[in-house]
C-alpha cells in the first residue's frame, strides 16, 4: 500500500475514535484515555528502558491508568482533593516499595527513575484531562476537541508549508540538533493555520469566548505543541529511534501523535483559567 493513502487512512481512523470517545459518553472517554495513558507510557518505557525492570514497567502503565480513573473521579465529584493526593502519593510509594523487593541487577536501579519520569511527562498530563471534559460541571468533550482543532491545524500547517517552503524556498531550521526536519517556514505555517482554526472555532459557535482570546490561545498551544514536539524528539534521539512506536501505521506510536497535545493542551486550559473564560 502507498506510504502516503496509509497515512490517509489511519490518520482517518484515528480522528474517528477521537471524535468518538470524546463526543458521546463519558464511559468511552474514559477507556479511550486510559487505553492512550497505557499506551504511551508503555512506548515511553520501552524506549528508555529497554527491557530492563519489566514488572516494575507494567506497574508504572497500571499506577498511571489508575491516577486517571482517580482524576476523573475527582473531577466529576466521587473523590475529594485529599483523596486524589493521597491515592497518588500511595502509587508512589508502591513503586517504591516494589523496585525494593524486586530482584534485580542492582547496577540497573537508576532506570528506575524512568518509571517516575513517565507518569510525570506522561501520566499527570493526561489525568488532568478530566479537568477540561468535566469544565461545564457535566461530561462534554467540545472543549478538548476545539484544543485538537487547533494543535491538528497547527500538525498540517507546520507539515504543508515545511513541504512547500522548508526545502527551498526558507530552508532554515528551528533545532536542527534536535530534529533537523523542523523548519521556521513550518513554524509560521502552523501558526497561521493553528490562528485560523481558532477564528473558526469561534465563528462557529464550537468555542464561546472573544475572538482575541481565541486567537492568543491558539498561538500560545501551536508554540508550546512545538517545544512539546521537540520534547518527545529529544527523548528518541537519546534513545536512537525514530518512532515511539508502531501502533499507527503510517504514523508511528502514541507518542509521536500526542507529543504536541501533552503540552498544548494544558496550556488552552490554563490561559482560559487565567482569564476567567470557563
Amino acid at each position: 500500500m502507498n506510504a502516503t493513502l496509509k497515512r490517509s487512512i489511519f490518520g482517518t481512523l484515528f480522528l474517528a475514535v477521537m471524535l468518538g470517545g470524546l463526543l458521546f459518553y463519558e464511559i468511552l472517554y474514559v477507556i479511550l484515555f486510559a487505553f492512550i495513558t497505557a499506551v504511551m507510557l508503555s512506548e515511553f518505557y520501552r524506549m528508555t528502558m529497554g527491557s530492563a525492570w519489566l514488572p516494575l514497567q507494567r506497574s508504572g502503565v497500571l499506577m498511571g491508568i489508575l491516577f486517571f480513573l482517580a482524576a476523573n473521579s475527582y473531577f466529576f465529584g466521587s473523590f475529594s482533593l485529599v483523596h486524589l493526593v493521597s491515592l497518588a502519593l500511595l502509587f508512589v510509594f508502591a513503586l517504591m516499595v516494589q523496585s525494593i523487593v524486586t530482584r534485580k541487577d542492582r547496577g540497573e536501579f537508576l532506570k528506575t527513575a524512568y518509571i517516575y519520569a513517565g507518569l510525570v511527562y506522561i501520566g499527570l498530563p493526561l489525568a488532568l484531562s478530566n479537568a477540561v471534559v468535566s469544565c461545564t460541571g457535566a461530561f462534554s468533550g467540545l472543549l478538548m476537541v476545539a484544543f485538537f482543532c487547533i494543535i491538528w491545524a497547527s500538525d498540517v500547517g507546520a507539515y504543508c508549508f515545511g513541504l512547500l517552503l522548508g526545502k527551498k524556498i526558507w530552508t532554515a531550521k528551528m533545532s536542527p540538533a534536535i530534529s533537523p526536519k523542523k523548519s521556521w517556514a513550518g513554524f509560521f505555517g502552523g501558526l497561521l493555520m493553528a490562528v485560523l482554526a481558532g477564528a473558526i472555532l469561534v465563528w462557529t459557535g464550537l468555542v464561546s469566548i472573544p475572538l482575541y482570546h481565541a486567537l492568543i490561545m491558539a498561538a500560545l498551544m501551536h508554540c508550546t505543541g512545538i517545544l512539546g514536539d521537540l520534547f518527545e524528539s529529544l527523548w528518541k534521539r537519546a534513545a536512537g529511534i525514530k518512532d515511539s512506536g508502531n501502533i499507527l501505521p503510517g504514523h508511528g506510536g502514541l507518542m509521536d501523535r500526542f507529543d504536541s497535545a501533552l503540552f498544548a493542551i494544558p496550556t488552552g486550559f490554563i490561559y482560559l483559567l487565567a482569564f476567567g473564560l470557563i
